[in-house]
């Protein structure tokens, strides 16, 4: 349907009424300046997607009614996880922005040796609150109506303890580990280091964690830009960037 993409945590119903949260009213009546009778699409972040008429569009109220319900149809079948160096600034709302488009499940920014962004308390949690409105506008912009969690920062070692998936790759540029060596996977865990690269001893512990080293060619990518091409590549190979295959592998 036309008309501009919301994302709206709430229960979706034929007929219902959705009183749009503060940022989104904002969106809708200041900024689109949209009046009742006009379309939107709302989804709920957790798969819904709604086909929606204002009703009402007040200065601080604006509320659309629901036509039709249908669960999304632009998540990949591939599973990936993102461990992502924290970086300075937009670098890291640009990885962010893009692993979303590209499909991905879910990020968790990492404190790593070489990486320079130290957060505590009330700093992480606005960062964190900032990261994942990143994460939603995305989904808004590229048809998802699932919005991946950007899940708290924590130390890399951490991250790695936890991690049960079936692929696991560390994006390494001083090894000659293939892209084409790696099988095939229904879930991925996919570790970028900071500007100034993994330690020997991160390395280290990815391996002994399941990690294989990945390099992804002869020039080493920013921070912002390997999870890019990471992603691109893996969705190519195993999600659902390769339309012709049928999803079939």
């Amino acid at each position: 349907m036309s008309g501009p993409r919301i994302h709206v945590a709430a229960d979706f119903s034929v007929g219902g009424d959705v009183v749009l949260p503060e940022g989104a009213a904002r969106h809708v009546g200041r900024v689109l300046r949209m009046r009742p009778g006009e379309r939107l699409a709302l989804f709920d972040g957790r798969g819904q997607e709604a086909d929606a008429v204002l009703v009402e569009a007040e200065r601080k109220r604006v509320v659309a009614r629901v036509e039709a319900v249908a669960p999304g149809r632009s998540e990949s079948p591939l599973v990936v996880h993102l461990g992502q160096a924290i970086s300075k600034g937009d670098r890291m709302d640009y990885a962010i922005q893009k692993a979303v488009e590209l499909g991905v499940a879910a990020i968790t920014p990492l404190y790593t040796e070489h990486g320079d962004v130290r957060l505590k308390g009330e700093r992480e949690a606005k960062k964190l609150a900032h990261w994942q409105a990143v994460a939603v506008s995305a989904c808004e912009q590229c048809g998802r109506a699932s919005v991946p969690p950007v899940h708290p920062p924590q130390p890399l070692g951490d991250w790695l303890a936890a991690r049960d998936e079936a692929l696991r790759l560390v994006l390494h540029p001083a090894t000659d580990g293939a892209f084409e060596s790696t099988e095939a996977a229904a879930s991925v865990a996919l570790l970028i280091g900071p500007e100034g690269g993994l330690s020997p001893a991160e390395v280290d512990a990815a391996r002994h964690a399941g990690f294989s080293p990945l390099t992804l060619g002869p020039r080493i990518l920013r921070t912002e830009t390997a999870p890019v091409v990471a992603l691109t590549l893996l969705q190519y190979r195993f999600g659902d960037l390769d339309q012709e295959s049928e999803h079939d592998h």
